[in-house]
C-alpha cells in the first residue's frame, strides 16, 4: 500500500482568517471585518496551522501576536489572496464585455495622430474599459503581443506574422514635405520619379516607416544608398543638389523640422501632417499623382484571442470613428 506524505491543501476561508487577524492582531476585529463569528475565525487558523505544521499565533488572554512562522506566512497569505481577487476581477471582465483592462500597442508614427480618436472612442462607448497604451517599435509591439504583455496592437501592415489576425482599418497617402523654397513645394500631381532627385530624409531604423518609405523609393527606381546604416536616401536636387544627408531622427517631429531647416525633403502619412507641419512657416507641403503610395493601418490581435468578439467590435466603431480623418476607411476584410 502507497502512502502519500503530500499535505493537505490550505482552503481560502482559513487564509482569510488568518490573514484577518495577521491585519487586526484582535479576534473579534477580525471576525467582524470579515463576517465570521469569532469561534469559526478562530477554528479556521487553528485548521491552518494543523493543516501547515506550524505555529502562526502566540496567543495570550490579553492580545495576539504572530509567531516568527505567522510573520512570514501572513504575506504569503494576503499574496494569494489578491491573487484570487485579480482572478475573480479577470473572470467578471470577461463576462462583462469592454470592461476589465485593454493593454494596446501602438507604433509612434500613429500614436499622436491616431490616439486622440480612440481614447475618445473608448471614454464616450466603453466607460467601463481600462485603456492602457504602450508606444513602441513594431519588433517590439509583436513580441509584446504573442508573449501575451500585449493584448492589442494598432500600427501599419500587412505584418506577414503567424498566429496574428490583422483587422483593417484604412488607407492613407503618403505626401512629401520640403522647405518652403523647394521647387516641389506646393504642387499637386508629381509624379513618383521625382524622389530619384530628392535627399529624403527618413526614419531611424526599426521604424516600419523608414521601411515603407525605402520601398517607395525603390519603387520610383532609384538606388538606395547606406539603407542599413543611415535614416537617409542619398540622391541629388533640392536646395543641396548633390549632398548626402545623414542625419538622424528618431520622430517624425524632429524630422520635420529637420526640413524645414533645409537639410532634405520627407515622406510623411497625411494624418500627420496636420499636426506635424503647422509648426514652422518654412514647410510646403506637395501631393502625388494618383496612384499615390500609401499605407495600411489595422488593429492586430493573436489568433483564437479570447476577447476577439470585442477586438472585432472596437475595429467597426474605431471605422467610423477615424471617417472624419484625410483616410480610406475600409472594410472588415480590407
Amino acid at each position: 500500500m502507497t502512502v502519500s506524505n503530500k499535505r493537505r491543501q490550505p482552503t481560502l476561508a482559513q487564509l482569510r482568517a488568518f490573514a484577518a487577524v495577521a491585519e487586526h492582531l484582535h479576534f473579534r476585529d477580525a471576525a467582524a471585518v470579515i463576517g465570521m463569528s469569532q469561534p469559526a475565525l478562530s477554528g479556521a487558523v487553528s485548521a491552518l496551522e494543523d493543516t501547515l505544521g506550524v505555529t502562526l499565533l502566540e496567543r495570550t488572554t490579553r492580545k495576539v501576536l504572530l509567531s516568527p512562522a505567522g510573520e512570514r506566512l501572513a504575506v504569503r497569505a494576503r499574496a494569494v489572496l489578491d491573487e484570487v481577487a485579480a482572478l475573480m476581477q479577470e473572470a467578471e471582465a470577461v463576462r462583462a464585455p469592454f470592461t476589465g483592462t485593454l493593454r494596446l500597442g501602438v507604433i509612434p508614427t500613429v500614436a499622436p495622430y491616431l490616439l486622440p480618436t480612440v481614447l475618445n472612442l473608448v471614454h464616450e462607448r466603453y466607460p467601463d474599459l481600462d485603456l492602457q497604451v504602450h508606444e513602441e517599435q513594431t519588433a517590439s509591439l509583436l513580441e509584446g503581443l504573442t508573449g501575451g504583455r500585449l493584448d492589442l496592437l494598432l500600427l501599419a501592415v500587412p505584418l506577414g506574422v503567424p498566429g496574428i489576425v490583422e483587422l483593417p482599418l484604412f488607407d492613407e497617402d503618403f505626401v512629401l514635405v520640403t522647405p518652403s523654397d523647394h521647387w516641389l513645394g506646393g504642387r499637386d500631381g508629381i509624379p513618383r520619379e521625382a524622389l530619384k532627385d530628392l535627399n529624403l530624409l527618413l526614419l531611424d531604423e526599426g521604424h516600419c516607416l523608414r521601411d515603407q518609405a525605402l520601398d517607395i523609393c525603390r519603387e520610383a527606381g532609384r538606388g538606395i544608398k547606406g539603407a542599413g546604416r543611415s535614416p537617409s536616401v542619398e540622391g541629388g536636387g533640392g536646395r543641396r543638389e548633390g549632398a548626402p544627408v545623414t542625419t538622424t531622427a528618431a520622430g517624425l517631429s524632429t524630422l520635420v523640422q529637420l526640413v524645414a531647416g533645409g537639410l532634405g525633403c520627407t515622406l510623411l502619412p497625411r494624418t500627420a501632417l496636420k499636426v506635424e507641419t503647422t509648426r514652422s512657416s518654412r514647410l510646403l507641403t506637395a501631393y502625388f499623382a494618383d496612384p499615390a503610395p500609401t499605407r495600411r493601418v489595422a488593429l492586430a490581435m493573436r489568433t483564437g484571442a479570447a476577447r476577439g468578439g470585442e477586438y472585432t467590435e472596437l475595429a467597426a466603431a474605431l471605422r467610423e470613428a477615424l471617417r472624419p480623418l484625410p483616410v480610406r476607411v475600409l472594410g472588415p476584410t480590407g
